[in-house]
């Protein structure tokens, strides 16, 4: 019991560095293409949602409108959130800078590792605690001293944001038997849904809507099924620190493909982050694998249904 234990806290890391790294492409996409953040953001949605609901159909076949339409209060719950998580980013950017943002969302794990306390009585590993704050140490090196003198309106927007990815995987901990896959499609509409009207007139065509769909399928589709799949099997605190992969992993892609370089506080800060989201994912005390609840087989998960 307890070897298989260890097995899915493994295997749930390992769906949630894979999570990080799509969506730390982030950065890379909205580089590559030349649009508006709305009109960005909509065409993510709609094809992150159609890839979601593709997926579906191959799982449930003829029964893909009923599981959507069968959706309960958590998986609503869900998708709100998620929605309300994308448009809080994009606002938040709009108001304050880019180093906020960042060091707003680095807060995430101790939110979420809080918030699963209270909600669920999942009791928080101290060990990855420290290294939580250790993270939140690099990610400040990252952004500089002066990152939190933005907009006041930005940093409640960012840190909205930061509660709205914590509630989602504290719901996605609290119904582990049940794949978040339709609720996940419903929120990549509702999230295009959201920032239609600020959206452009024209349609891209062309390579630009090529670089969109794979932004859509890769970094917000891909991405939030193997969060929601991964934070299943391992607690909310390690889920959102190994998720901070991505702030380190979004300027090593802009400076592969760009020649971005980055500051040298980037680099030093993005080594204490990895350093520290390491050492997380290698401490595996007795009381946390006594707190993994193996899944139910009956659940069906797009990704990997054998394992659910």
């Amino acid at each position: 019991m307890e070897n298989s234990a260890v097995a899915r806290s493994w295997f749930g890391s390992l769906l949630i560095v894979s999570s990080a790294v799509a969506y730390s492409s982030a950065g890379f996409f909205t580089r590559l293409i030349d649009l508006d953040a709305p009109t960005l953001l909509f065409w993510r949605g709609i094809y992150a949602g159609l890839f979601m609901l593709a997926c579906i159909a191959m799982s449930y076949r003829g029964k893909t409108i009923a599981v959507i339409r069968g959706m309960g209060l958590h998986e609503i719950a869900f998708a709100s959130l998620s929605a309300l998580a994308t448009v809080c980013y994009v606002e938040a950017l709009r108001l304050t800078t880019v180093a906020e943002v960042m060091a707003i969302g680095a807060t995430s794990p101790f939110v979420s590792g809080g918030l699963a306390w209270l909600a669920v009585g999942e009791k928080p590993d101290w060990k990855v605690a420290g290294a939580s704050l250790v993270a939140l140490g690099g990610v400040e090196v990252m952004v500089g001293p002066g990152a939190l003198g933005g907009h006041a309106a930005g940093t409640l927007l960012a840190f909205a944001m930061t509660c709205a990815i914590a509630g989602m995987l504290v719901i996605v901990r609290a119904k582990k038997s049940t794949s978040m896959l339709p609720a996940s499609c419903v929120s990549a509409f509702l999230s295009a849904l959201v920032v239609w009207p600020l959206t452009s007139a024209a349609i891209p065509t062309g390579m630009a809507m090529l670089h969109l769909a794979l932004f859509g399928v890769v970094q917000f589709g891909l991405g939030l099924i193997l969060m929601t799949r991964g934070a299943r099997l391992v607690t909310a605190l390690r889920c959102s620190l190994l998720n901070r992969l991505q702030t380190v992993l979004g300027p090593t892609w802009v400076w592969l493909a760009f020649g971005e370089m980055p500051p040298p506080s980037v680099l030093l800060g993005g080594a204490i982050v990895l350093t520290s989201t390491i050492a997380a994912a290698l401490v595996t005390d007795r009381q946390s694998r006594a707190e993994l609840v193996p899944v139910p087989r009956r659940s069906q998960d797009t990704l990997t249904p054998s394992l659910s």
